[in-house]
């Protein structure tokens, strides 16, 4: 992130707070021909005053975010990641939520689900959304050319930046074409949100923030669509992991990250010394087991680097996801 935008961030200290700060200030990893996310302006949080106000006012009062968010702690990223953002839309000053996981039926058949519906508050048009947050890992060789989007993975295996791209497309933010999807929205605008633009038409945006993570021994293009300033780190095998470590500036210290806080990284002063973090990397390998995200905090003549890490078992990866079927032409 920019020095900027990390001096924003260091002004939180609840975990939910950084993470939602963090959630408005990270970019997108793919630029498709959907228009992108609410900006900081569309939220009413372009000013860094502005910013800094609504974030003060989360840290001494968290306790309406904490009933939004804090159930899905423990749960999957992705539910974790949809509540920021209903809590974002319905508190920021710029925007108004109107509807989150809105299920659009045919008869008794479910066609799908929209993520969120919003306006702003100066412009009664409904905004269908569509939100994912993922982390991918970069191969050095897999499906199509060098910079096919199915070379980058889920850590899991089970995904990849091209079926995730594809879904999304092809279906979730095409819903809103659908008559059924149209008659559902309007049952969800309140009398005071209508008005001509909202008759008139949907407006639809896709906000897809994550990192991307480039094999830390080989130099790989970036996928294409890679927005300009995506968020980067770095993957290795564990059996690389020594020869890693032996070049970090002494005085590293690493911290290693829980789902679903893989959002915003700890505050410096609660990483924890590398020969810990080691320790327990070393046990969890001692198995076949999980890939592991962790963050390195490393000092230098310009000051501290924040740097995010893969680590992955040797055999990784079990499995790569068939890229999606070619459309039909025409």
């Amino acid at each position: 992130m920019p020095d900027s935008h990390t001096t924003l961030l260091s002004r939180c200290h609840h975990p939910l707070v950084r993470d939602l700060a963090w959630l408005v200030l990270a970019p997108d990893l793919i630029a498709t021909p959907w228009p992108g996310r609410p900006t900081r302006e569309t939220l009413g949080l372009m000013e860094d005053v502005s910013f800094r106000r609504y974030f003060e006012g989360l840290e001494a009062h968290p306790q309406g975010l904490e009933r939004r968010v804090g159930t899905t702690v423990d749960g999957r990223m992705g539910h974790y990641h949809e509540r920021l953002w209903q809590f974002l839309l319905d508190s920021a000053p710029g925007t108004r939520l109107l509807a989150s996981n809105l299920r659009i039926h045919q008869g008794k058949r479910t066609l799908g689900e929209l993520d969120l519906l919003y306006r702003r508050r100066d412009d009664p048009t409904p905004v269908h959304l569509e939100v994912a947050i993922k982390f991918y890992l970069g191969l050095l060789q897999g499906p199509g050319s060098e910079h096919d989007q199915a070379r980058w993975i889920g850590p899991g295996g089970a995904d990849s930046l091209a079926t995730k791209r594809e879904h999304l497309d092809r279906h979730q933010l095409r819903l809103t074409e659908r008559v059924e999807a149209r008659l559902a929205i309007h049952q969800h605008i309140q009398p005071r949100d209508l008005g001509p633009a909202a008759e008139a038409s949907i407006q639809r945006q896709l906000a897809i923030p994550g990192v991307l993570f480039y094999p830390w021994h080989q130099t790989i293009p970036a996928p294409h669509e890679a927005a300009p300033g995506h968020l980067r780190g770095d993957w290795l095998h564990w059996s690389d992991w020594r020869r890693l470590r032996d070049g970090l500036p002494k005085g590293t210290r690493a911290a290693w990250l829980v789902k679903p806080h893989w959002l915003a990284l700890p505050r410096d002063e609660a990483f924890l010394s590398l020969r810990d973090v080691e320790s327990r990397l070393a046990q969890h390998f001692s198995r076949l087991a999980s890939p592991v995200q962790i963050a390195l905090l490393e000092p230098g003549p310009h000051g501290v680097r924040h740097r995010r890490l893969f680590v992955v078992d040797d055999g990784w990866p079990a499995q790569i996801p068939l890229p999606p079927r070619p459309r039909p032409a025409g």
